[in-house]
């Protein structure tokens, strides 16, 4: 059941911060930080909290979210401390910009077609980088700190947006095909090389993944989980029959892998189970 925000907690907070930031009462940790050096650990709660999801974990979801939320205020507080602006601030203008990305709700725009709104929502972002002296570029605002996967995928949706772009999936699989070929015509040339058509097929594979509708980092990610279940069901395969895995061969070791495959998956997180969301997908 959802709750009103208590304003006295966020005020309990915001002191909470003043007070680790006090030059003589604070902590020596919190008064050291510049935003520069908290920004590392920013990142890793982000994963953190996608974490959380992934693993339908409501209560780490929620803790998760606190740790996000008193990072938004260290940064809000050291920016107060500059002269620059503060935490009020901070709301304040996303909820300005919510309000101007949504004509169609808070505005005088009648419609809830979500091609439509998705366009809007784009031409509105534009229209604020522009504002803010951004080059005219369809490829303007797309960070460079976003993850490899992650930026493929946004610069090719911004290609998409001016008509550069597959208008089938065959020619996608098709130059995905071409960058393969590239790549292993590079096996025997220069690192730099390999590396080159190394990015071009990873591009390219992004790529199909957009089209079929599909996060490559999510699909990743999810590789990776399926990966490390096999694994360790091949370690549990060869702990209960007293063998090393370090002592097996490869065709051994790859009997082993395919055994593991079908056999029930070893969870880590069976010996304690996350409470579950809703209706939430695991």
């Amino acid at each position: 059941m959802s709750k009103d925000i208590n304003e006295g907690n966020i005020q309990r907070l915001l002191t909470i911060m003043r007070t680790l930031r006090d030059p003589q009462r604070g902590c020596a940790w919190d008064r050291r930080q510049t935003i520069v050096s908290i920004a590392p650990y920013t990142i890793e709660e982000t994963y953190e909290l996608v974490d959380a999801i992934e693993k339908s974990d409501a209560q780490g979801l929620r803790d998760e979210l606190g740790d996000l939320l008193f990072h938004i205020v260290f940064y809000a507080h050291m920016a107060d401390e500059q002269g620059q602006f503060n935490f009020s601030d901070i709301v304040a203008a996303v909820c300005e910009k919510l309000e101007r990305r949504h004509p169609h709700v808070f505005g005088a725009e009648q419609t809830q077609d979500v091609e439509h709104v998705n366009r809007r929502w784009e031409e509105i972002k534009a229209a604020e980088r522009r504002a803010k002296g951004a080059d005219n570029s369809a490829l303007s605002g797309v960070i460079n700190a976003l993850p490899g996967l992650v930026r493929a995928r946004k610069l090719q949706q911004r290609a998409a947006q001016v008509g550069f772009d597959w208008v089938e999936i065959h020619g996608v699989i098709a130059k995905l095909r071409e960058e393969l070929t590239e790549l292993e015509q590079t096996l025997s040339e220069s690192h730099a090389r390999q590396l080159d058509e190394m990015g071009d097929t990873f591009f390219s594979l992004v790529n199909l993944a957009r089209h079929l509708d599909i996060d490559a980092e999510t699909a990743m990610r999810h590789a990776n989980n399926k990966f490390e279940r096999r694994f360790r069901q091949m370690e549990h395969i060869a702990q209960t029959r007293g063998q090393k895995m370090q002592e097996l061969g490869l065709e051994q070791l790859d009997a082993l892998w395919n055994e593991a495959k079908r056999e029930p998956a070893i969870d880590v997180n069976d010996l304690n189970p996350p409470a579950q969301f809703g209706n939430f997908p695991a």
